[in-house]
């Protein structure tokens, strides 16, 4: 895409965006409402991080060992969010909520509508989180924050993946993550790094379907370094590798984000992202915004 072209997307992206959660502003200001009114939790700002495109807590693309909310070892707390990213040819929506309680169990429930604006159809899938810390913690212990992840997948619209080569419409992914907060690191500034190993059998995360000819198991790397700006400031990149079950092929995502914690209640994320190619369709690069409400 031209400059231009990009400066145009990016424009009718932010209407976009605007427009949607207007229309979902009652329901979102009631959220954030009630957030800011109850206590957010006492872990420190930002290390709730924010709402993962399948509902875990973490980034947008990869899933972090931290627990979703500000909970701590004696408390429990939850996330609601709503993400929206808009591509060359297709847009994605995602909704969802989380639970977590004493920094060690959360869980989760997103709806993600992919819509094929190219082909005039639409995929989605209903996705169920569950995560567990295992051992460690961000700042306070030596060793990184460990924990078990699982993600079970239910598309709705399966159709359209079995035309691909999918063979099931539903799935489970299961990984193991681990995270770390360095205070005072390099440029005298506070860095997180995350790594996920996922065992997957889904295609482009279970919105083309799951599995294919001859399909098994395979371990994605993922992972995610951000940068604390300042107190209510973050940036970063995302990496996630992505398998090859079906004949379309599928490339992995990439994205450089920009985070801003206001508060414990409310974390807003923007990034730019690179798909690569999606369904067939080469060069899917956009935009994504996210809100989340914590409480």
């Amino acid at each position: 895409m031209s400059c231009r072209q990009k400066s145009e997307m990016l424009y009718e992206f932010s209407l976009s965006v605007f427009l949607r959660l207007w229309r979902s502003s009652l329901v979102l200001g009631g959220l954030l409402a009630a957030s800011v009114a109850a206590e957010a939790g006492s872990r420190i700002l930002a290390t709730g991080g924010g709402s993962q495109i399948e509902g875990a807590g973490g980034g947008g693309l990869v899933p972090w060992a931290a627990m979703s909310s500000y909970a701590s070892s004696d408390e429990y707390g939850g996330t609601a969010f709503i993400t929206e990213a808009r591509f060359d040819d297709y847009r994605l929506s995602v909704y969802g909520a989380s639970f977590s309680a004493f920094n060690r169990f959360e869980v989760s429930v997103a709806q993600q509508r992919f819509d094929l604006t190219s082909q005039g159809a639409e995929l989605s899938q209903n996705i169920y989180g569950l995560k567990a810390r295992v051992f460690g913690d961000l700042i306070y212990e030596a060793w990184p924050q460990v924990a078990l992840g699982i993600q079970h997948k239910q598309n709705k619209t399966f159709a359209i993946p079995g035309l691909f080569g999918a063979s099931e419409d539903n799935g489970t992914d299961f990984y193991l993550s681990a995270a770390k907060i360095w205070l005072n690191g390099p440029l005298n500034r506070n860095w997180l790094g995350n790594f996920t190993l996922r065992a997957t059998k889904a295609n482009e995360t279970g919105l083309v379907g799951f599995g294919g000819p001859g399909a098994k198991y395979e371990f994605m790397a993922e992972a995610s370094l951000a940068v604390l700006l300042n107190r209510y400031l973050a940036a970063g990149a995302e990496y996630r590798q992505k398998p090859d079950h079906l004949a379309v092929g599928e490339q992995d995502w990439k994205d450089i984000f920009i985070a801003v914690f206001p508060t414990k209640s409310v974390a807003i994320v923007g990034a730019y992202v690179d798909l690569g190619k999606v369904a067939g369709v080469t060069d899917q690069q956009g935009f994504y915004a996210s809100i989340q409400a914590s409480f």
